[in-house]
């Protein structure tokens, strides 16, 4: 649901068992963009659903601040089987995962398709996230595996430019489909996508494979999946009216088998998520700075198309038309930022990018229906360039002092954290709409009450910046080039 990715070839990689030989810079190109068309799908899918919602809510016979749940069971599944993709990927081959995840990702397609209530569309989500938990993901991970560290922030940038066309054609394409088609069109687009991605990958992704020697740490995905799961889900509840009680239980219920969880990774040598990763200062500032960031980015798709419709009165075709600014911004910055990076190194970067996107989001808390459409595309076209560019710098810089033997489980324990905050981001947007809605006393959210759920993601986000502030001046200068 985000634009949350990201050249080179490096010879004589260790984990790269049965990669062609060669190596050349086309060959890495190929890969990153057969790569780029699984991330495509799943970015294309969630853009076009977002502004889909209040259609499907009022076919299902909902409110449309319920269908948060169908989201957060997607990013639930992110979040709960992402930890496992690199273990899957070093004993199996990345291929063969990555093959079998468009496989799921398009079983759970149809089934969304089919849905003919709300809970039948959560579990069809929860299907659909198992199959993207593993597509992107291990995507990303041959090209770690495979590119120079001087090459780390060009390669994803490659990646990151053809995925960006999900967001781009996503939002009008639903509005598109919602008025003059039927909502479940949206699922059924992923077919042909998903069957070329397949066949691409077949023919032309290298067969990676890590060190498999390690055993599959089972203990640590059950006591990590009911922690992850029982958080979510705890903060999920705690939006909705009547079901605080049992919110606050899940919370505790997660707490526990978080505490669990951390014993546990403790005493064994290869935990399916290794906290001792958060030792490393770049990985560690990156973590936590771009989980801040992500909270909004999952919250922004979720708030505006809702705002567009119920509060301005617009229509899906015209809210899909504005909403996809964002993402023609995100693509306008990514042929910079190497760039910017080379002049001005990471950390400054960071800094600077926070504060512009957060104040681009909070900005969007004053939109209002005589507001020009010219200027909210405006706005919105600034804060997704600033948010990009931190994405990426994110994305490069979290790896700059990984050693190759621990780049899977660095890829999985740093995935697992972006999609747990975007579903939070979800969650905290959908608590404030519910809770104004209810100060309010009316039957939807108004436009004070989208106003606070903006200002609260976007003051969240700016607190980033305290933590970018952390990195050397140095950090990262092989990927960016930068000279201090």
């Amino acid at each position: 649901m985000s634009a949350d990715v990201g050249d080179g070839l490096a010879p004589g990689v260790e984990a790269i068992a049965t990669a062609p030989a060669g190596g050349s810079a086309h060959g890495y190109r190929v890969t990153a963009l057969v790569v780029a068309s699984a991330l495509f799908m799943q970015q294309l899918d969630g853009t076009v659903l977002t502004v889909a919602l209040p259609t499907m809510a009022h076919d299902l016979g909902r409110p449309a601040t319920s269908l948060s749940l169908a989201l957060t069971s997607y990013l639930l599944a992110l979040a709960l089987f992402i930890p496992a993709s690199g273990t899957l990927a070093d004993r199996f081959g990345s291929r063969s995962i990555f093959c079998a995840a468009i496989g799921i990702f398009l079983i759970g397609s149809v089934a969304c398709a089919q849905a003919t209530s709300l809970p039948m569309l959560i579990v069809a989500r929860f299907v659909q996230g198992i199959g993207g938990a593993m597509m992107v993901p291990v995507g990303r991970l041959v090209l770690l595996r495979s590119v120079a560290r001087e090459d780390m922030v060009r390669a994803l940038s490659w990646l990151v430019v053809p995925a960006l066309a999900g967001p781009i054609l996503g939002p009008p394409l639903g509005g598109f489909i919602v008025t003059w088609l039927d909502w479940r069109w949206i699922f059924y687009l992923n077919l042909p996508i998903g069957i070329l991605g397949m066949v691409g990958a077949w023919l032309l992704v290298p067969e990676v494979r890590g060190d498999a020697r390690a055993r599959f740490d089972l203990s640590g995905f059950f006591l990590s999946g009911a922690a992850l799961g029982c958080l979510l889900f705890g903060l999920e509840l705690a939006s909705r009216p009547g079901t605080g009680r049992v919110a606050i239980a899940l919370l505790a219920v997660g707490a526990v088998f978080a505490v669990l969880y951390i014993r546990h990774a403790r005493r064994v040598s290869d935990p399916i998520l290794d906290p001792s990763l958060m030792r490393i200062p770049t990985f560690r500032l990156s973590v936590i700075a771009g989980s801040l960031t992500r909270i909004t980015q999952g919250a922004q798709p979720f708030l505006l198309p809702l705002m567009f419709q119920i509060g301005f009165g617009l229509s899906a075709a015209r809210t899909g038309t504005i909403t996809m600014a964002g993402a023609v911004g995100a693509l306008a910055m990514k042929t910079l930022a190497p760039r910017v990076l080379r002049r001005w190194g990471f950390r400054r970067s960071l800094i600077v990018s926070g504060v512009a996107s957060s104040v681009g989001y909070a900005v969007c808390a004053f939109f209002r229906p005589d507001w020009p459409s010219a200027a909210i595309i405006v706005v919105l076209g600034v804060a997704g360039f600033f948010t990009s560019f931190q994405f990426t710098g994110y994305n490069a810089i979290a790896y700059a002092d990984i050693d190759k033997e621990r780049m899977s489980a660095a890829t999985s324990f740093y995935a697992t954290f972006q999609q747990l905050t975007l579903s939070l981001g979800i969650c905290i947007a959908a608590t404030v709409l519910e809770l104004g809605t209810l100060a309010e006393g009316q039957g939807g959210p108004g436009l004070r009450t989208f106003s606070l759920a903006f200002l609260t993601v976007a003051a969240i986000s700016l607190s980033a910046v305290v933590w970018n502030r952390r990195f050397d001046a140095a950090a990262g200068a092989e990927m960016s080039g930068h000279r201090p």
